[in-house]
């Protein structure tokens, strides 16, 4: 029996199969051994939101590889999605966020709100909007240096939406996504306690 916990680097080589299999890749692993209750943080994301019974069967699948290591410590699993708090920085960001409302602060230290249209070959189609109408607007991602997805308690009008490339009923507010997946505005927490 192994004593501790795996390191960062064991349980992204253990679970990254597992969790690539569900369409899914590991964006971050925190292995916190100082809390009161050491914890193994799993961040995952994918192009299908991660949503709590998702996030459920990936704690189990994990769980039971982790167990398998034999490690005598006990420990919180934790599976979680990015939520609203991570920064866009890849253009995979921008693809899994498509549709969601974002603040953006240019190269330039110019700023605008905007939802996330398509984006190809590194260039970011931003719906902004444009006196009572919205407007597209091309950026090249190598001109944006922060974007953060804003918390929205109420749903896209249908003409935005139109312009993003998709529609009301592909994109939920986070309201009703924090219904659905607990205080984690945009995110899906599954916990469990091990050992």
């Amino acid at each position: 029996m192994a004593t501790g916990l795996p390191s960062q680097t064991q349980v992204i080589e253990l679970l990254d199969a597992e969790f690539t299999r569900a369409g899914y890749e590991i964006e971050e692993v925190v292995v916190d051994t100082d809390a009161q209750l050491p914890r193994i943080t799993v961040v995952a994301d994918g192009d299908t939101p991660l949503d709590l019974d998702t996030a459920a069967a990936l704690s189990r699948s994990a769980s039971a590889l982790l167990d398998a290591l034999e490690f005598d410590d006990q420990y919180i699993l934790e599976v979680s999605s990015p939520g609203v708090q991570r920064p866009l920085t890849t253009a995979k960001h921008f693809r899994r966020a498509h549709g969601r409302k974002v603040e953006v602060t240019l190269t330039d230290g110019s700023g605008l709100t905007g939802r996330v249209g398509a984006i190809e070959d590194d260039v970011l189609m931003l719906v902004v909007r444009a006196g009572r109408d919205f407007n597209r607007r091309k950026l090249p991602l190598s001109d944006i240096s922060q974007a953060v997805v804003q918390v929205e308690f109420s749903p896209p009008g249908e003409r935005e939406l139109e312009l993003t490339g998709r529609q009301a009923k592909d994109v939920g507010t986070d309201a009703g996504e924090m219904n659905r997946a607990g205080d984690n505005a945009g995110g899906s927490d599954e916990e469990e306690w091990r050992k």
